[in-house]
């Protein structure tokens, strides 16, 4: 996907926490690279091949489930699944491939889908999340991940956009499916997961119980297309961003064999949530690529103190999370849990683009060097390479040849595609400099969407939501800082004319509702400001920077 500046971290077992905090500590050493020396031997290393025909079930985990029965795998389970009541599942790969190939038989059988059908899953940290994702790749068809907290709204939008043939969610979303699927005259098969039925709706656990177990997984090309996902922007509506075969299935090796630095003994744990690209980083391709077994906490919302409980209850290696969890967590009360530590350093990471591999210099402020799958330069306006420590956008070369493992496009929207690529390179959309050692430094989004708690929020959504509400003449939202979520959402409004003399902060109360209720509610304004106008360019623009600069403290 396009890069958008969100830091990721990865902890190689466990130590996250600084020096002074009281938490006991078991088994403490400094960890070496298991799959590497160093970041100059990754670059020597990587060099993958990209072969004609791909696909990720039966090139990459077929193969792991083969191996397990030849015992040539360790005893770690592909997934490992838990809840708050103490219920797991537990499944090998050849048990992933059992239920998947029954799921695969459901979608082309009972469901009539052909390979590049679309498929839109919305499901939480459930189990039936990873199958879907296994038994799209084997049927071919190209799944659409959701997350939980959209509206009916962005339901519509989504399913019309894409065309998506079948709809997978619980019963929490299917009312909103229901609400809008008469405008949707592509969608074919609604499938409820839920021990309940609903009318209208095919049961998952019924379908999947019925199916056979044997299924030959289709042929997919490297570059056919496998997943999409739905991208805020600063204008119009999400967009669809669509990612080959190869591109997540083998691109991912970085990920997981050097920057997450995984083997089969590894038991990571990524707490992202499923409707976000990152847990198809790093909660299926990375981790599976390298035989790791991908562990997950129903969890359905971030909780400090059952992270930490889990921390100490199970052989977790690897906890990847986001800073705003960091900062969660470091305010409990450490002595309570009993936590494994085996390496004393934060491992960071920005997107797949770059980060901190194990055994490289720290630098304080720094994200680190290029992922050795990319030549990541700043240049500037025209795409010209800038001198080092001089800011610029970010971007990475794509000529002559384009990195296979970056995303193919913005589906059905060429123009928008095209002004990603300036000269020999693709723009991240992001600020940053590069010093004389070829550490990477953020220095701030060339757009203006907002990342706050790892989600990504498009002012327009935000600002069309609040221009339906009678009080409001105009807005623009930005970015304001927050100690906890990094950034939040900030809303200027100009109040029309009959509310200019209402209470204001009870308008502010109504308008924050208001917004939960009509578009995702993590992306309701946290803070909201009136003001009399908002600043413009000559031609009626929002300058939304000069409000930013404002928020940030900066002139």
């Amino acid at each position: 996907m396009r890069a958008i500046g969100k830091v990721s971290f990865q902890l190689k077992a466990l130590s996250i926490f600084p020096s002074n905090f009281k938490c006991q500590i078991r088994g403490h050493r400094v960890s070496p690279p298991q799959n590497f020396t160093g970041y100059e031997s990754i670059k020597q290393q990587y060099s993958p091949q990209i072969p004609e025909y791909f696909n990720f079930a039966e090139d990459v985990l077929d193969v792991w489930a083969e191996k397990e029965k030849k015992g040539e795998k360790g005893s770690n389970p592909a997934f490992w699944w838990v809840n708050d009541r103490k219920q797991e599942v537990r499944w090998s790969f050849e048990e992933l491939g059992f239920h998947s190939r029954r799921l695969a038989n459901v979608l082309s059988g009972a469901c009539g889908l052909n390979q590049q059908d679309r498929v839109f899953l919305v499901l939480p940290r459930v189990p039936e999340w990873w199958l879907v994702n296994v038994a799209c790749l084997r049927t071919g068809t190209v799944l659409l991940p959701g997350t939980s907290q959209m509206t009916a709204r962005d339901i519509l939008h989504r399913l019309q956009t894409s065309g998506a043939r079948c709809v997978i969610t619980d019963e929490s979303l299917a009312p909103l499916l229901d609400a809008v699927a008469s405008q949707c005259s592509s969608l074919q098969h609604k499938i409820l997961v839920s021990p309940t039925k609903r009318e209208g709706w095919k049961n998952f656990g019924d379908l999947v119980r019925n199916a056979s177990s044997d299924h030959e997984c289709v042929k997919t090309r490297s570059d056919d297309p496998m997943t999409i996902f739905f991208t805020s922007g600063t204008t119009g509506s999400p967009k669809m961003t669509q990612h080959s075969h190869s591109s997540y299935g083998i691109g991912l090796t970085v990920n997981g064999r050097y920057w997450l630095d995984l083997t089969e003994r590894d038991v990571l744990w990524n707490t992202s949530d499923t409707g976000w690209a990152k847990s198809a980083w790093s909660s299926v391709y990375a981790p599976w690529i390298q035989g790791a077994c991908v562990f997950i906490h129903h969890m359905p919302r971030f909780d400090s103190h059952t992270v930490l409980e889990t921390l100490s209850s199970y052989p977790i290696s690897t906890f990847c999370t986001a800073p705003t969890a960091y900062r969660m967590l470091v305010q409990e009360d450490m002595s309570r849990y009993f936590i494994v530590c085996v390496l004393l350093k934060v491992i960071k990471g920005y997107t797949e683009n770059a980060g901190t591999f194990k055994g490289m210099k720290i630098k304080a402020g720094a994200f680190g060097k290029a992922s050795p799958e990319y030549d990541v330069q700043v240049v500037d306006e025209a795409g010209n390479v800038l001198p080092r420590g001089v800011e610029g956008n970010l971007g990475i070369r794509v000529k002559p040849h384009k990195p296979f493992s970056l995303f193919t496009e913005y589906t059905g929207d060429p123009d928008r595609t095209a002004e990603c690529y300036v000269g020999d390179f693709y723009l991240t959309g992001d600020r940053g400099v590069m010093d004389e050692d070829d550490y990477l430094w953020f220095v701030g989004r060339a757009d203006d969407v907002i990342l706050s708690a790892g989600y990504r929020i498009g002012p327009f959504e935000v600002e069309n939501a609040l221009i339906e509400h009678q009080a409001v003449a105009e807005s623009a939202v930005v970015s304001s800082p927050d100690p906890i979520r990094g950034e939040v959402v900030k809303a200027f409004v100009v109040l029309t004319a009959e509310y200019k003399s209402q209470d204001q902060d009870q308008l502010k109360k109504e308008l924050q509702t208001y917004v939960k209720r009509v578009t995702a509610p993590y992306k309701y304004p946290r803070k909201v400001e009136f003001v009399e106008q908002l600043p413009k360019t000559v031609s009626g623009k929002i300058r939304r920077v000069e409000l930013r600069n404002k928020e940030w403290g900066r002139s």
